[in-house]
């Protein structure tokens, strides 16, 4: 009988000051089909392909979703009612959001389209808030607040629940912070975004600003939640909105392979996984390689080969050594075993199985498991045959040249 997990992997990131799970359920609001597509390198995806993908962040557990910013013409119009309308008649179990400036002429298609489709949307409201931005954009606070007051006044008039969005809120003066959040508050906003829109944050700046906003909106309203939005601009994507759920944050917002402006936003696949092997969420991610894989065709944006679970190399590997260990387990009998060993994220997690490759770096144990698992008999020429074309190439063999060199090695016996 295989030891207990914790006798087997002695947990250092569960030892010490580390923050415990958070007593609320972590939501997330995939940005994917409005956020992501802001990157000047992807492809829009026609409808159908947008569809599939809602259909997949529904999959996931993924609790909103972000249709759309209707407020920018016609055809963005056209396309987010029909995602609507799918929610509604696939009886997903994902809400709409909408995104939307703070002007009436944004918010009004929103309430159209939520009239229409026959759901509730909520609208998003967004403006900049930081003194650099403020001070690009010629805007005294003065007229910041007044288009807080209008718009947040005009969507709660038109039936729709307000997340109010500051823009570049990881570089706002809190004084500033303070009349927009209780301005909007006071006007029906039932929600406060707080962004790391140009990924300036580290994950003590993400922590600050959560527990801040999290006392300030408690001395108003303290029913009213607060959502977390960042970018990856330095790379700290995924601890920030980890770091911001441990100070408070209700909702996480991401996309899938993190498209998005610049570098793009926090990858929606790896904080999912990264929050599940922590414990803080329990959803099933087994369609977590389908969702990846349908946005990086549609929006032809290549997942790099060593991206964290869902890159091709992720749960491969042609060194000996580790193959070996691998191989161990699995004679062993045991799959969770072999998962593990030389694996710090499950591959059967996301629907994946461990892959032992045939190449330069390999072990003649490559070579024997490779043949056996192809339905070969692991004959001593055959193993060398293959083993000495694996030492010789620059790159691990291809399926097909293998299959070639046990051709080969038969016919010459």
């Amino acid at each position: 009988m295989r030891p207990a997990e914790h006798d087997l992997i002695y947990d250092w990131n569960v030892q010490g000051d580390t923050p415990a799970r958070p007593p609320r359920t972590i939501e997330f609001d995939d940005e994917t089909l409005r956020d992501g597509l802001q990157s000047p390198s992807v492809t829009s995806p026609p409808i159908e392909k947008k569809l599939e993908i809602l259909h997949l962040i529904d999959r996931l557990g993924i609790q909103t979703a972000d249709i759309g910013l209707p407020g920018a013409g016609p055809h963005v119009v056209e396309q987010t009612l029909r995602l609507a309308r799918e929610i509604k008649d696939a009886k997903l179990k994902v809400t709409a959001n909408c995104a939307a400036r703070t002007l009436e002429a944004d918010i009004r298609p929103v309430a159209e389209i939520s009239q229409k489709a026959g759901i509730p949307i909520e609208v998003c409201t967004f403006i900049g808030s930081s003194p650099i931005r403020q001070y690009a954009e010629d805007w005294p606070l003065e007229t910041m607040l007044k288009h807080t007051e209008n718009a947040v006044t005009f969507a709660v008039k038109e039936g729709l629940s307000v997340m109010y969005v500051t823009e570049d809120t990881t570089r706002a003066h809190p004084d500033t912070l303070k009349q927009l959040f209780a301005t909007a508050i006071r006007c029906g906003a039932r929600r406060i975004c707080v962004c790391d829109t140009c990924g300036h944050a580290t994950p003590d700046g993400a922590a600050n600003l959560i527990r801040w906003t999290r006392a300030y909106i408690d001395t108003i309203d303290p029913a009213v939640r607060i959502d977390w939005h960042g970018h990856s601009d330095r790379g700290l994507g995924v601890i920030n909105s980890i770091s911001a759920a441990a100070a408070g944050a209700d909702r996480l917002h991401a996309c899938a392979i993190g498209i998005g402006e610049r570098v793009g936003n926090t990858p929606m696949d790896q904080l999912l996984v990264n929050l599940q092997l922590m414990g803080w969420i329990d959803h099933d991610l087994s369609a977590l390689p389908e969702y990846c894989s349908v946005v990086s065709v549609a929006c032809e944006v290549p997942v790099p080969i060593n991206y964290p679970v869902v890159g091709r190399d992720a749960f491969r590997t042609g060194t000996g050594v580790h193959a070996a260990a691998v191989i161990k387990a699995y004679k062993k009998g045991d799959a969770w075993l072999a998962d593990r060993v030389y694996s710090g994220v499950p591959a059967s997690m996301v629907g994946r199985t461990q892959e032992i490759e045939v190449g330069p770096m390999c072990g003649l144990s490559n070579v024997v498991y490779w043949l056996e698992h192809h339905g070969y008999e692991a004959a001593d020429a055959t193993v060398q045959a293959v083993f000495k074309a694996a030492k010789a190439s620059p790159r691990v063999l291809t399926d097909a040249e293998v299959h070639d060199i046990v051709k080969h090695a038969a016919v010459g016996a």
